[in-house]
């Protein structure tokens, strides 16, 4: 152990310390008052409730004791116990792990607190809880890097704050951990686990406001006598007499790197005890960043549904930094200054469908720090992220979803990375021989019998592939264009022309038999999550190459429409993210997600709006269940902002996003280059979901889709609406 900066705990404690500047320009509506951060706490959304600032390193919120997989976040709307206040949460994901840290105010031994719904206040940057028997209420609010507690006990001889190091949700256990009592208000330590995070490193600094009466340290049941310890289930108990509605704050810094720099964070980001200034600046930072799209709707709740569906796009990628610039890099060095903002939890299996995409619209400054992570990240382990969690690549799901990310932001002309390293990232990552990808370079397809997942995977790497070969020809790489193109429409050796259905094939000649369209086994088959008639449309990078394939837009069509009919039992051993079902469409699984807008291609964009306007009706409401499915950090929801805007980015990588149905009257994009995107939808109602004109800047407007340079470009789109398809 480094020992302690005393100086860094003399500034925590003085009252010199300067005030933090937080200005923030809001804008002239108050957007936060529409989010619902409730909406996907119920059913299988598995969102993280709690506060934080966007894309802050700290989601700090209620854990409950209940666990399982709908208890990924640590919360479900179901229950109604809290066994911690934990730091660290993961927002829709399909596994569970942080937990990091947890605090509990109690009193005696009371080890497991009781809540109802009508004691929670829960809002941007913002959560409180009147918890039972106890009658304390806890509030929580955060900056970047820091969280910032106050509870208000009342009169007791017996209260408790307990510093759990111990549990953490799902799979994630504690491998080591370390806690000390530096002085009467202050203590430190670190947390590292194992779960779905291999090696998962937490430090943090905990400052109290009030002096605390007696600390003890227990390893298990054991108590140490000393006010330091290490151990893989340490909880301490940090005792104080309480007057009747005494306030107990708490300010904890959470750090990659050091405890040193856990309190340096604390210092630069929440020096004073002002907790509601610290939750008004939160607040003003989530509304700043709803500000980005201004909308009217016709429906109040379409705006609660909206304003929540941004928010969730905000929670991830998180940081993964000190405010001084100090990371831990997957290969577990520590990178000091770095000149970027490090970042985790990239979800991209799910996010770069849509999330991405939206980001290079709202977020470009955090684009290239995204990219220029994901290039760190290859520097240190040899290739691009797969589903990279706090310092760890966990290489979940299937494809190379960071090549169609870097990409796109390639394409659309980002600067601020090194693009001949991110070619290189690409292009080595592509050329791997794991995961499937040995075979792509053999044969061209993945054989069934040689791994799970085949065609998923095939399928994915073909998305992948093509917009790398988009980035060799922009670059002028030509003999690196024609490779990866080809390697670009690989998705034609998994199509069956006899069944019409993507599906495993064995060899040149043969397929995998018996074959069954519908059944699926959860991640145990030819497919991710999903069946043959899902798979069978993951090609939005060539929609007119799979219509050749299908035998012309006549039977394309016809399938499609068929795949929003056909009824049927999906096997006992299915997928539960197999959810959203409209015929053996699944809206609450990301492979579908763009299928919608795919009738445009063969001229039939009316039935992408009809479909559309139904799944924005039907499976997005402003309940605790309003998510057909896991919200998997943002990309449930970027469809949403996407769909309701009117068009989406059916192909994540060619910069055109595809006209659907608008649910909005009007919209303003507020863009960082200071320029303003507004939409305006004439004759907007349920009963008018289909384009019947479009103009942009004041001139016709014919093709399908819209372009991204047309968006940053600033303009003003307007969309007239009818009752019959035009």
């Amino acid at each position: 152990m480094q020992p302690l900066k005393t100086a860094i705990f003399t500034c925590l404690l003085a009252s010199a310390c300067l005030t933090q500047t937080h200005a923030q320009q809001a804008p002239a509506v108050k957007l936060t008052q529409y989010v619902d951060p409730f909406i996907g706490s119920g059913g299988h959304g598995h969102v993280f409730v709690g506060a934080n600032v966007p894309f802050g390193a700290v989601q700090v919120g209620p854990t409950n004791q209940s666990s399982g997989w709908d208890w990924c976040s640590g919360y479900h709307y179901s229950d109604s116990t809290i066994v911690a206040f934990a730091q660290t949460h993961l927002s829709g994901t399909g596994i569970g792990d942080l937990g990091d840290i947890g605090l509990l105010p109690t009193i005696g031994n009371v080890k497991v607190a009781k809540y109802k719904h009508q004691d929670e206040v829960v809002k941007p940057g913002y959560y409180s809880v009147l918890m039972r028997p106890t009658n304390i209420k806890a509030e929580l609010s955060a900056s970047t890097r820091v969280a910032f507690h106050r509870y208000t006990f009342p009169a007791s001889a017996d209260a408790k704050i307990l510093i759990n190091l111990q549990n953490g949700i799902g799979w994630d256990n504690a491998t080591d951990a370390y806690l000390k009592q530096v002085n009467d208000s202050t203590i430190v330590g670190y947390r590292f686990s194992k779960g779905w995070a291999n090696d998962q490193r937490v430090f943090f600094t905990a400052v109290f406001s009030k002096p605390i009466k007696t600390f003890s340290i227990a390893d298990s049941s054991a108590i140490m006598p000393n006010p330091e310890a290490n151990g893989r289930r340490l909880i301490a108990t940090a005792a104080f007499q309480t007057k009747d509605q005494e306030q107990i704050q708490v300010r904890l810094g959470i750090s990659p790197v050091s405890i040193e720099n856990a309190a340096a964070n604390i210092q630069a980001e929440i020096p004073k005890w002002n907790f509601d200034q610290i939750a008004r600046q939160a607040d003003e930072a989530w509304n700043k960043e709803l500000g980005k799209v201004v909308i009217k709707t016709n429906e109040p709740q379409q705006m609660k549904i909206f304003y929540t569906a941004l928010y969730h796009t905000m929670i991830a990628p998180s940081i993964f930094n000190d405010h001084n610039g100090d990371y831990r890099g997957t290969d577990k060095k520590v990178y000091k200054q770095a000149d970027f903002t490090n970042l985790t939890t990239f979800s991209l299996w799910d996010t770069y469908r849509a999330a991405h995409p939206l980001f290079t619209i709202l977020q470009p400054k955090k684009v290239t720090d995204m990219i220029n992570t994901m290039l760190a990240i290859y520097k240190q382990q040899g290739k691009l992220p797969v589903w990279h969690l706090m310092g760890n690549e966990t290489n979940t799901m299937v494809g190379n979803p960071a090549i169609t990310v870097i990409s796109d932001a390639y394409l659309k002309g980002f600067k601020g990375f090194d693009a001949e390293l991110a070619f290189e990232a690409m292009k080595k990552s592509a050329m791997l021989d794991e995961r499937g990808l040995k075979f792509v370079k053999q044969y061209g397809f993945i054989p069934a019998d040689s791994t799970v997942e085949s065609v998923a995977m095939g399928l994915e790497y073909s998305i992948a592939d093509w917009s790398l070969a988009q980035v060799a020809l922009k670059m002028k790489k030509m003999d690196d264009y024609a490779y990866f193109n080809k390697r670009g429409h690989n998705y034609r050796n998994y199509f069956d022309p006899k069944t019409r259905f993507m599906r495993g094939r064995l060899s040149e000649t043969q397929w995998r038999t018996p074959f069954n369209p519908i059944n699926s086994v959860h991640r145990n088959d030819d497919f991710t999550e999903g069946n043959a008639w899902q798979y069978t449309w993951l090609v939005p990078q060539d929609v007119p190459g799979l219509i050749e394939l299908m035998g012309g837009k006549k039977p394309f069509v016809a399938k499609l429409d068929s795949l929003f009919k056909v009824e049927g039992h999906l096997g006992a051993e299915a997928s539960p993210d197999i959810s959203g079902l409209i015929g053996q469409y699944a809206h609450g699984n990301e492979p579908s997600h763009h299928i919608t807008y795919m009738y445009a291609y063969a001229g039939q964009p009316y039935k992408t709006a009809s479909k559309v306007r139904y799944i924005m009706d039907q499976l997005y409401t402003d309940k605790p269940d309003g998510l057909s499915g896991n919200e998997d950090v943002g990309q449930m929801s970027a469809w949403y902002v996407f769909s309701a805007l009117g068009f989406y980015p059916m192909n994540p990588a060619n910069g055109q996003f595809v006209f659907g149905s608008p649910i909005i009257k009007e919209a303003t994009l507020n863009l960082e280059n200071g320029k303003t995107f507004q939409i305006q939808v004439r004759n907007n109602s349920k009963a008018n979901p289909f384009i019947q004109k479009v103009t942009l800047n004041g001139k016709p407007y014919t093709p399908f889709y819209l372009q991204y340079k047309d968006i940053m470009a600033g303009g003003k789109l307007i969309i007239d609406m009818g009752n019959k398809p035009k």
